[in-house]
């Protein structure tokens, strides 16, 4: 018995090596039990504790032993169980008992490898430091203040193209008789007016159906009655079968990935549908987890999601990480962009999305001599994901910045700038400065940017974060209900509240857009490469991005 007690305490963790540690005050404690029913991760559970006091009593004391019982809350050291720092345990404590501090001494990582197998988790990469994007700075502003330029009642025009924009010479377009006729012969690309803040894939499936509910409505709303047109990429896994047979479908783009879930109901419903989709795009890759393919866990994969994406339910989903059927970008460029612009009637626009890399150029240059082309989005490093392995999202990737400029440079070269349309993606607004991120990469070069991680913080609440706080989207164990199919934990999600938030972030990045554009002189076009308009403190980040020094 000695030596099994001794073997215990040698196998055990202590809270000391996981990343948070649970302060508990027994005195505020009223034994609710509200903290261990909504703790996603089970770090917390009731338990019994002895206390043994002595004391001496009397005129002549004599030590005594007084042993005494009481009931409380006691933190999990199992590695299984670790508590995530989500603080879920504090929203609902009455009496503000409980909470979670992060242990920046934890060795989590060194624990986390039980069984061989690597650490996954959702969320981010694990890195809190300032980013390239947050360090740049709007320098070329006007000396003074223009009332025709401000921000506040001047009449501004905040939007991007979405698809390829033939230059005025490529138009087959013929004046006769001081008429303008078009030549219905010549092909010309399909073309969107959209917001140049898109929300990216998350995929019908990872989020929860309060969620995509939530974000569907508010892009109706933004569409329809604010009038600012936002669209909405539905990632891998198809759509609502009722939202492809809907006047809404124009509002979404619909991405194919390598896994081709969903397509099967998608593409039986192209008779059907009463609006075209605003684009379609095909997903090679993902910044935070290059080379890697899509996972979709089994308890995520219920009876609906597995109807949509045409599997059995309750079974992995995992996404090759290649399109099993094209072995390299020219092919894929002559058979997947063409064949989807042939069932859409050459209607759509077609486009690829990649992961920030070094390659990126090489894919750009093939997209540049492609008619079918539309765009081209390059997805950097601090983008999130469902499930990847930890060691993906902090070690792997390219940044956005320096990838994207690097493209746009390439266009100019070729003089394809103002034609092939360039996204961006990848921890845009990862300190909260939408707005600023989605207007420096505009003035690299970008056309405009995707947002996931952003609008899952700002329009639902998501709790993850860089010190590896939550991140349990991988799991379905969400505890806000965003990315879980647990119907006791999305019903925590009001779908209204949800499009409500949607349409604050959009709206209000639309009057900071605004605000930046307006010193600019640029009100009704966008400054796409207009980088002598930025710059910043660090000569390195000059010099790679070729922009202005300055401190």
């Amino acid at each position: 018995m000695e030596s099994k007690t001794r073997l215990d305490v040698n196998g055990q963790l202590s809270v000391k090596d996981l990343p948070y540690i649970i302060h508990w005050n027994p005195d505020k404690c009223t034994r609710c039990g509200k903290c261990t029913a909504v703790c996603p991760n089970q770090a917390i559970e009731p338990g019994v504790f002895v206390s043994r006091l002595v004391s001496s009593e009397g005129s002549l004391p004599m030590p005594a032993t007084v042993r005494t019982t009481f009931h409380g809350i006691r933190q999990v050291t199992d590695i299984e169980r670790y508590c995530v720092g989500c603080a879920m345990c504090s929203l609902v404590c009455p009496n503000d008992a409980i909470y979670p501090e992060y242990n920046p001494a934890n060795k989590f990582l060194i624990h986390k490898n039980k069984g061989g197998v690597p650490h996954k988790r959702g969320g981010r990469r694990n890195d809190p430091s300032l980013s390239t994007l947050d360090r740049l700075k709007f320098t070329r502003i006007s000396m003074l203040t223009d009332p025709a330029l401000d921000a506040g009642r001047h009449e501004f025009h905040i939007r991007t193209l979405l698809g390829r924009n033939l230059s005025p010479d490529q138009l087959p377009l013929t004046v006769k008789d001081e008429e303008l006729f078009l030549d219905e012969t010549v092909f010309v690309p399909p073309v969107r007016e959209i917001f140049p803040i898109r929300i990216g894939g998350m995929s019908f499936g990872a989020l929860s159906p309060n969620m995509w509910e939530g974000l569907t409505m508010g892009v109706a709303y933004l569409n329809e009655v604010e009038k600012i047109p936002v669209v909405m990429c539905t990632g891998e896994g198809g759509m609502p079968p009722r939202l492809l047979k809907s006047r809404f479908l124009k509002y979404f783009i619909l991405q194919i990935a390598s896994g081709y879930f969903g397509w099967d109901e998608i593409i039986h419903a192209i008779p059907h549908m009463k609006e075209d989709p605003a684009a379609i795009e095909i997903k090679y890759g993902q910044g935070a987890k290059p080379g890697d393919g899509g996972l979709l866990m089994a308890f995520k994969v219920l009876d609906l999601i597995a109807k949509v994406r045409g599997v059995p339910t309750k079974v992995d989903l995992a996404s090759p990480p290649t399109h099993q059927t094209k072995y390299s970008i020219e092919e894929a460029v002559a058979k997947m962009i063409t064949s989807m612009s042939m069932a859409f009637g050459f209607r759509v626009p077609v486009y690829p999305k990649i992961s920030g890399t070094k390659t990126a150029l090489a894919v750009l240059n093939n997209l540049a001599r492609n008619p079918f082309a539309s765009a081209l989005t390059i997805d950097g490093e601090d983008g999130g994901t469902g499930a990847a392995y930890n060691v993906s999202m902090d070690k792997m990737g390219h940044p956005i910045a320096s990838n994207l400029r690097e493209c746009y440079l390439n266009l100019v070269k070729i003089g394809k700038q103002n034609e092939l349309p360039l996204f961006a993606a990848g921890g845009v607004g990862k300190r909260g400065n939408l707005a600023a991120n989605a207007a420096a990469l505009i003035m690299l070069g970008a056309s405009g940017v995707d947002i996931g991680k952003y609008i899952m913080q700002a329009a639902a609440g998501c709790l993850g974060d860089e010190y590896n706080r939550c991140n349990l989207c991988n799991v379905g164990r969400c505890p806000k209900g965003i990315t879980t199919q647990n119907p006791r934990l999305y019903r925590r999600l009001d779908p209204d509240l949800v499009a409500e938030r949607v349409v604050d972030v959009f709206k209000a990045a639309d009057s900071e857009l605004k605000k930046i554009f307006a010193p600019m002189g640029r009100s009704t076009q966008l400054p796409i490469g207009m980088s002598d308009g930025l710059s910043v403190d660090d000569k390195a980040i000059a010099e790679r991005l070729q922009i202005d020094y300055a401190c």
